[in-house]
């Protein structure tokens, strides 16, 4: 818990020094709040709601950013994921991002460091990657990609990729090493406004190697599609 609040702490100060230069140099300090998806998905009658989000203070260089993706099904059945990060401006479209990511759970609440890059690749994918080292020193990693097609100025098909990797096996919690997981996503919106849009789509959970053996032997289907339909929103 110490090495929650030293990284919390740390976070604070690195964002009140962006806020004094800021002043200082008359470079206002900017904030967007993005809710990338706030959305239901259905597999034959079972559902699930889903909120993934990030908001980001700061200017330029230098912001406090704070992602959010959670699921839940139930009171029994819901996981959270909420990373607090310090991020700097390294390339043009390019972040350098670390800090700290909290789990929770009705069963776990599990600590990471955080280390990675946001931005835009080239063709304009844009891209998510970070490593995670947990408190007993486990490795894993995360892949995300997203791309988006105008078919018109309001009407956008975004295609996404997630892939999860992990250093080493964790039978107790069903993960195995390598390429453990994937989530595939394409989705339709159409922007009422450029803030605001409203989408349908289908998602894609898969699980590979190890990870889809621990899944088999619990009951657990280890290839798994969803029809989604949500809104996409920022301000």
């Amino acid at each position: 818990m110490n090495k929650i609040y030293l990284v919390m702490a740390s976070m604070g100060l690195m964002l009140a020094s962006t806020v004094s230069l800021a002043a200082k140099g008359g470079d206002p300090i900017i904030t967007k709040v993005m809710v990338d998806q706030l959305e239901v998905r259905d597999d034959s009658g079972e559902s699930t709601t889903v909120l993934e989000g990030q908001t980001w203070i700061g200017k330029d260089l230098n912001k406090l950013w704070i992602k959010l993706d959670s699921d839940y099904e139930s009171s029994d059945e819901y996981e959270s994921e909420v990373q607090f990060l310090y991020s700097k401006a390294v390339a043009p479209y390019w972040d350098l991002q670390m800090g700290l990511r909290n789990d929770n759970s009705p069963d776990e609440n599990d600590s990471y460091g955080v280390l990675g890059f946001q931005g835009l690749a080239p063709y304009y994918f844009e891209t998510d990657v970070a490593a995670f080292i947990a408190e007993d020193g486990d490795l894993s990693a995360r892949l995300s990609f997203e791309y988006e097609l105008l078919f018109t100025q309001k009407l956008i098909l975004s295609p996404e990729l997630s892939l999860d990797l992990y250093a080493q096996d964790d039978s107790e919690n069903g993960i195995g090493s390598g390429l453990s997981s994937s989530n595939l996503g394409l989705r339709l919106r159409y922007e009422l406004t450029r803030e605001f849009a409203p989408y349908i789509g289908i998602s894609q959970d898969k699980l590979y190697g190890d990870s889809a053996d621990y899944a088999k032997l619990a009951g657990i289907d280890d290839n798994r599609s969803q029809w989604v339909v949500g809104v996409r929103a920022w301000f």
